[in-house]
């Protein structure tokens, strides 16, 4: 008899502690108030303003002409970085590709 009731309790005590455990674990993020998100936004001179402007477009009119990501291979989003046109569709062996237009002969 004894062992029946230690059995209960011992099956209480363990659904008790895994349901506060996963209670627990699944608490909220502390939520942050408007002004944290904030950022201070620092006001230029007119005359200061007018350089950044003429230095950030020579700037991003150099970057748009290269085309290139960070660690400086071509971005293939862009039309003069793609080899579609240029490329010959061959298969791992080297050997044209028989499924596309222009490798199958009249």
């Amino acid at each position: 008899m004894k062992t029946s009731i230690m059995k209960k309790i011992f099956i209480a005590l363990f659904s008790m502690l895994a349901i506060a455990g996963t209670s627990m674990a699944q608490a909220p993020a502390a939520a942050q108030t408007p002004a944290a998100k904030q950022t201070p936004v620092a006001k230029q001179a007119p005359a200061k303003a007018k350089e950044t402007t003429a230095t950030a477009k020579k700037e991003t009119s150099t970057a748009t002409a290269a085309h290139t990501k960070k660690d400086g291979t071509p971005d293939k989003r862009f039309k003069e970085n793609k080899d579609g046109a240029k490329a010959v569709h061959t298969k791992k062996d080297g050997t044209p590709d028989k499924r596309y237009k222009e490798n199958k002969k009249p």
